[in-house]
């Protein structure tokens, strides 16, 4: 199992139904975690790259409604 950690910046504020949306990706099978920096508007994912490209990725997080913006390098 190969963890990678990617990070983006996302443009509008979290709503419930986005929210919502995001626990069913939390389920699905490799991805291990995601946090928020509501803040900074940042939302960062671990998942296993043996699974899941980061593009994938993505796309998982854009279909709950995630507004999405550019992917930030993670120090």
């Amino acid at each position: 199992m190969t963890h990678l950690e990617v990070a983006y910046r996302y443009h509008s504020p979290l709503r419930e139904a986005t929210i919502r949306a995001l626990d069913t990706v939390r389920e699905v099978y490799g991805v291990r975690q995601i946090t928020f920096n509501e803040t900074q508007r940042i939302v960062r994912v671990e998942f296993d790259a043996s699974r899941f490209k980061e593009p994938v990725m993505a796309n998982l997080l854009r279909s709950t409604g995630l507004d999405l913006g550019e992917q930030l390098i993670v120090a």
